[in-house]
């Protein structure tokens, strides 16, 4: 079923999906490796990479976490 959110592609969730992707490449992880970390689901990781999914405060942090990172961070590489 599709995402028929409004904030779908929304600027804030772009850049914070390039900044996750980023900080992602950058420890040499893939998404499923990331994920596993993170004790998410890969093709949901997936699509908050791409903007395509909102992200709960809680993921964010288990995400950032799994980076080495602090969701503040994260957030700030993201320039939100």
């Amino acid at each position: 079923m599709p995402n028929l959110s409004p904030s779908k592609h929304d600027p804030a969730l772009i850049a914070l999906g390039e900044a996750i992707r980023k900080a992602r490449q950058a420890k040499g992880l893939s998404q499923e490796q990331l994920a596993l970390l993170a004790g998410a689901d890969r093709s949901h990781l997936g699509r908050i990479e791409r903007a395509e999914n909102e992200i709960a405060v809680l993921l964010l942090k288990r995400i950032a976490s799994a980076l080495g990172m602090t969701a503040s961070q994260l957030l700030g590489d993201a320039n939100l």
